[in-house]
């Protein structure tokens, strides 16, 4: 055998063994590849009732929202209502009512102050006695 010959020998030796050496990767590779496409496939399998299950829930959800709706739409009306009757008592009784609280507290001022100056002019009852003793009169 010539060098040639063993040289090439040598190569395709190498080369069966880098073959080798690859093949273990690609092997483990392809096996992720099938294993990826297994659960790929199986996710696909199960979002359908997931789906079906949002769609559902989806409906629930959009006819309590129609309901809210009726419910908010009930709640304005109501406060309009509250507003207007409001509106309508200020109108009616609120100016008599103030005029007369006004009335009332001004009446009671003046028979405070008429109590304090009748008080202060005629000295009668205990304290007025004790005001006279003390001056020297009696």
């Amino acid at each position: 055998m010539s060098p040639g010959q063993i040289a090439a020998l040598v190569a395709a030796g190498a080369f069966v063994l880098l073959v080798l050496l690859l093949a273990i990767p690609l092997l483990k590779l392809g096996r992720t590849l099938d294993e990826a496409t297994i659960a790929i496939r199986k996710a696909h399998e199960n979002t359908d009732p997931l789906f079906t299950g949002a769609n559902t829930t989806l409906n629930h959800v959009n006819t309590q929202l129609e309901r809210v709706d009726g419910i908010t739409a009930n709640a304005r009306a109501v406060s309009g209502n509250v507003s207007a009757l409001t509106s309508l008592f200020t109108a009616t009784l609120g100016g008599p009512l103030v005029k007369a609280a006004a009335f009332s507290y001004g009446v009671s001022k003046a028979l405070r102050a008429r109590r304090k100056r009748t008080a202060a002019m005629e000295p009668t009852g205990r304290h007025s006695r004790r005001s006279a003793r003390r001056s020297g009169k009696r």
